[in-house]
């Protein structure tokens, strides 16, 4: 994307004033509102599955710009927005072309594109880790983004605590603790808490649903205990940061 932006991704958001490459993915909410009416750019939308036959589900939960916390926008220079652009560009020719295999090369220059955002992006990015202990935590990752977004009041969180995510993931509940505290410093409950906190915050500022209707998909017993929740990890009643947003 070129022109002055803003992206706003989980409960975070970035300021972009001239170029940069967004890597947006269904497991994280986001919203992107330009500031003016100069904007230019390219777009490609794809599922999992379209990149399978090339190894692409390997590499989608392994690269640090597809996980869940990191950091999906970034600035980049007039050059890498030119190398970029170029392959953008190739796939959109080819798309118009009657070549038989036309599919695996665009699978080809998708994958190109997804390899030189991992370059591009900023060297403070996590590093993917390979042992059973990082396969479980990022299995617990996965699991619980897909609990998220909440598109609609009647829909519900499936797991909630921490025993459902351990039942889910085959494992028990002190060794999914174990694991996860040994690595993120957190425990399951704590991260589940957080997740959950995120969600609330979005939904209070992006959507016109009722506290009581916020509540209800987040899997509260009652207004109440979502509101002393809701305090205690953010420091505010759900009301008050509502009025904040507007």
């Amino acid at each position: 994307m070129r022109g002055r932006s803003r992206v706003e991704y989980a409960d975070q958001a970035t300021d972009i004033e001239r170029q940069a490459l967004w890597f947006a993915t269904s497991r994280v909410p986001y919203r992107w509102l330009p500031h003016d009416p100069a904007q230019v750019g390219y777009y490609c939308l794809f599922t999992d599955e379209f990149l399978l036959p090339a190894g692409g589900g390997v590499v989608l939960n392994q690269l640090p710009i597809f996980q869940p916390g990191g950091c999906p926008v970034w600035e980049v220079t007039s050059a890498d927005y030119t190398a970029a652009e170029a392959i953008f560009e190739k796939m959109t020719q080819e798309m118009a072309t009657n070549f038989t295999c036309k599919f695996d090369l665009i699978r080809a220059y998708l994958l190109e594109l997804i390899y030189l955002g991992q370059k591009l992006q900023p060297a403070t990015a996590p590093a993917p880790a390979h042992s059973a202990s990082a396969r479980l935590v990022t299995l617990f990752t996965d699991l619980l983004e897909r609990q998220f977004p909440l598109a609609l009041p009647q829909q519900s969180l499936r797991l909630r605590t921490a025993t459902d995510y351990a039942n889910q993931l085959a494992v028990h509940v002190n060794h999914l603790n174990k694991v996860l505290r040994e690595t993120t410093g957190h425990t399951t409950t704590a991260l589940i808490s957080s997740r959950v906190a995120q969600e609330a915050k979005l939904l209070l500022k992006q959507t016109n649903w009722s506290v009581s209707e916020i509540a209800d998909s987040l899997s509260f017993t009652d207004v109440a205990h979502f509101c002393n929740f809701f305090k205690r990890q953010t420091g505010l009643v759900p009301g008050a940061l509502r009025e904040q947003g507007k």
